[in-house]
């Protein structure tokens, strides 16, 4: 099928949904009014190109026939020089229209929530997990998205056991996903008093924060507890059993919510939690398939793969999956993450590209 006609049925596809977003019996359907919308919004972009495309196609058949069939050698000369300048421009605009028929995944336009827990390494893994929360929040805001603390476990020489916070934007998981994996961070601990490098290792779990439409839980699988908080927030909190526990009985996964002062609202919270760990659970079984498929480098199925490497003594980080190093550590920290995660993300696209060819 030439590109032209498969963006002709997108076209079609597009002028359907914009019908059916509208209709008062779709509207009366939450969950088929979101799918419908979402999908709209995912054509849009597609059916701008199509349309740019459509013209500059056009434009070069009107040129063709002006070189072929026009006498006055100023006039053709004229279509000669557009032709120069369209051809190219078709070449550039076929790349970026196979870029985005790439099939995307549904859970990409989705918000998360992010959790990130200190592993080897003692107080040292702690501090970093400290580290990579700012790191994330520059960025957050350099994005303007919103976040929010779910939970926290403070560090006894600072920084975090661990923390949970959900992010609220445009694309997020779609793009955040390829954090998720361990990263190993090598300084100098400010108590190590003969100067030698240690390594520490901190899990980031990135979780596309699910919606009642995407995993229904039932209340009867669901056990839960309060307890008092034990982190950060004054003596009220501590005070009162605010904090929350909720066990889901039939798969044994826990979460807890301790960071706000109300119990109803750790509730909600622990309840948006564990909807989007479900919900993980089957993201990351469907990406371990697509992954083995392709032979992914840049998979986020497996949350115990070492995927990255912050190396202080020499203002260097690696990111193993692609084989890409920076020599940047201090912006990166910053939350100048756009090179990493672009990176990641061509080298997602290429794959897919790939796969596409060979299906």
């Amino acid at each position: 099928m030439s590109l032209l006609k498969k963006l002709e049925e997108i076209y079609i596809r597009y002028e359907q949904v914009s019908e059916q977003i509208v209709d008062p019996e779709v509207i009366s359907d939450m969950d088929r009014y979101v799918k419908l919308n979402r999908e709209y919004k995912e054509l849009e972009d597609l059916v701008k190109a199509y349309k740019k495309y459509k013209e500059v196609t056009g434009n070069i058949v009107s040129a063709k026939e002006i070189i072929a069939n026009e006498t006055d050698k100023e006039f053709v000369d004229m279509a000669k020089m557009e032709l120069d300048e369209l051809l190219p421009f078709k070449e550039e605009l076929e790349e970026e229209i196979k870029i985005m028929l790439i099939p995307k995944d549904e859970e990409d336009t989705k918000n998360v929530i992010i959790e990130i827990r200190a592993g080897t390494g003692g107080d040292e893994a702690c501090l970093f997990v400290g580290d990579l929360f700012r790191m994330y929040n520059r960025y957050f805001d350099k994005k303007g998205w919103k976040t929010e603390i779910t939970t926290v476990n403070e560090g006894t020489a600072g920084g975090y056991k661990e923390i949970g916070f959900s992010v609220e934007g445009e694309n997020v998981y779609g793009i955040m996903k390829f954090e998720s994996g361990v990263h190993r961070v090598q300084r100098v601990p400010a108590t190590e008093s003969q100067g030698r490098v240690h390594t520490s290792a901190v899990t980031v779990a990135v979780l596309p924060e699910a919606e009642e439409v995407d995993i229904e839980i039932r209340k009867d699988d669901i056990k839960k507890d309060t307890f008092r908080s034990s982190g950060a927030g004054g003596q009220h909190v501590n005070k009162t059993e605010s904090a929350v526990r909720l066990t889901h009985i039939p798969t044994g996964v826990v979460v807890e919510c301790q960071d706000g002062r109300s119990q109803i609202k750790n509730y909600e919270k622990a309840l948006k939690v564990l909807r989007s760990r479900l919900y993980e659970a089957e993201v990351i079984r469907k990406e371990k398939e697509r992954a083995a498929e392709r032979k992914s480098q840049v998979s986020t199925g497996d949350r115990s793969a070492k995927i990255r490497t912050y190396n202080y003594p020499q203002g260097r980080v690696t990111d193993h999956r692609i084989g890409l190093t920076l020599y940047n550590l201090d912006g990166i920290m910053g939350g100048d993450l756009d090179e990493v995660i672009n990176s990641l993300k061509i080298a997602e696209n290429t794959e897919k590209l790939k796969a596409g060819m060979t299906e």
